[in-house]
């Protein structure tokens, strides 16, 4: 959930709405489980001012669950990741590596230690983050997931045409 707001709070957007969405395999995972995983979903929703309009379930040979969610901007105000400028200072909210983690942890190999810290950092939302980039009239954002931050920095540094 908290990965589904990132792209919101990156434009300096509000976030107002989500659907749910969830697959799972059917004869693997018990329903008492995917119950906790949508309640998880909801106190996060909950957390971010965000109102859950429903949502969508399927079968899948692999656990997943997201939120599909739309928010409010002013249109003169959104932050895109193509304004970055020349001299501008790469600024990141969180730590990075939650996807060498999460690969460890689907191999069975991160220790508990490690999961309780990657968990709580991923659970933590980026509002405060777009606040403060706001407030401090930041060119360009985006949040780092899914690609990493080679690939976000190079999507970023491509639509601004400025080097890294």
């Amino acid at each position: 959930m908290a990965n589904s707001l990132s792209d919101i709070y990156a434009m300096g957007g509000i976030p107002k709405t989500g659907l749910n969405i969830i697959g799972y395999p059917e004869n693997i995972i018990d329903k008492p489980v995917i119950a906790e995983i949508l309640k998880g979903g909801f106190y996060k929703a909950k957390e971010a001012g965000v109102s859950i309009l429903g949502g969508h379930s399927v079968k899948d040979p692999e656990l997943k669950f997201g939120m599909s969610v739309t928010g409010i901007i002013n249109p003169n105000e959104i932050i895109r990741n193509s304004g970055a400028v020349p001299g501008d200072q790469l600024i990141l909210t969180k730590p990075l590596g939650t996807g060498i983690l999460t690969t460890a942890l689907k191999n069975e190999k991160l220790p508990e230690d490690l999961l309780a810290i990657v968990t709580q950092k991923m659970k933590q939302l980026n509002n405060a983050a777009s606040k403060l980039m706001k407030k401090y009239n930041a060119n360009a954002c985006t949040d780092i997931t899914g690609f990493g931050l080679l690939g976000h920095l190079f999507e970023m540094i491509q639509a601004s045409d400025v080097s890294a």
